[in-house]
């Protein structure tokens, strides 16, 4: 087996929009109205992936652990602002956006720097080359596992707050009167992870996988990465779920155990 990869041109890559634009013509066809949304995001896309393209070629280059962990932070600032957005009802002021990025940052930065300092091993170990790439693979999924718990979370809670309220009152403690609603939570946020490691192999092969495989990577080896990157996805993921959802619970309750409703926003506009 070769170990060098194929090289594509501009056109294969436009190419490949050609079922794009198919889509988007049968939208016409059907009048599903998705034509200009698919073109704007398709759009998007391209422009971001260059950006982003240009600026990890700079960034790989000057090698700097300051650089790198800039980088990083604008990363966690944007999957934050993702998670704030996903959100039907959310925590008022500041609290809304840093509880979720600060629950995502802190379980990626653990389990990244972990992987890098221990299995991965690179020279030095913040190198932006492994750190970076790795990093947004446990971010991504991490964003979207904490999204949809704390979604659950506070649609639930302001959906039963008469019965958590009278919970209270008959003398429960505010995390026991709130327990089938953190649990649902929590189980919400754990099923986008638990589900693509149970159809990771026999459903469909992960893009990361898949590119090694492409780039000549012997598929055992590739196996294993796949293995190890899985494994530090769900335990980030696991890790910022629990910690946004607990802290939710306990932003949304105080010490005298009543519902602070008034911290929740109203539904997004």
């Amino acid at each position: 087996m070769t170990s060098a990869y194929i090289a594509l041109s501009y056109w294969d890559v436009a190419l490949a929009a050609i079922f794009l634009v198919l889509n988007g013509a049968l939208s016409l066809l059907l009048r599903l109205q998705l034509e200009r949304q698919l073109a704007i995001s398709a759009l998007r896309m391209v422009v971001q992936l260059f950006l982003v393209g240009l600026v990890l070629k700079t960034v790989f280059a000057i090698a700097s652990p300051w650089l790198t962990l800039l980088i990083a932070l604008v990363m966690v600032g944007f999957a934050g602002r993702e998670i704030r957005a996903r959100q039907e009802r959310r925590l008022r002021g500041v609290w809304g956006y840093g509880l979720g990025a600060g629950a995502m940052m802190l379980a990626g930065m653990i389990v990244t720097t972990t992987a890098l300092t221990t299995q991965i091993g690179p020279d030095p170990w913040w190198s932006p080359r492994y750190a970076l790439p790795l990093f947004g693979m446990i971010l991504g999924n991490a964003m979207t596992g904490i999204s949809l718990a704390l979604d659950t979370l506070t649609t639930t809670v302001h959906r039963e707050k008469l019965a958590i309220e009278a919970q209270l009152l008959l003398g429960y403690r505010r995390f026991d009167a709130v327990a089938p609603f953190t649990r649902r939570a929590l189980r919400a946020g754990f099923m986008p992870i638990i589900n693509s490691m149970a159809a990771t192999g026999i459903v469909f092969l992960p893009g990361m996988m898949t590119g090694q495989i492409l780039s000549g990577v012997d598929p055992a080896e590739a196996v294993k990465y796949q293995i190890l990157v899985m494994f530090l996805i769900g335990g980030a993921t696991g890790l910022g779920v629990l910690g946004a959802v607990l802290a939710s619970v306990w932003r949304l309750t105080d010490n005298r155990h009543r519902l602070r409703l008034d911290r929740l926003g109203g539904p997004a506009a």
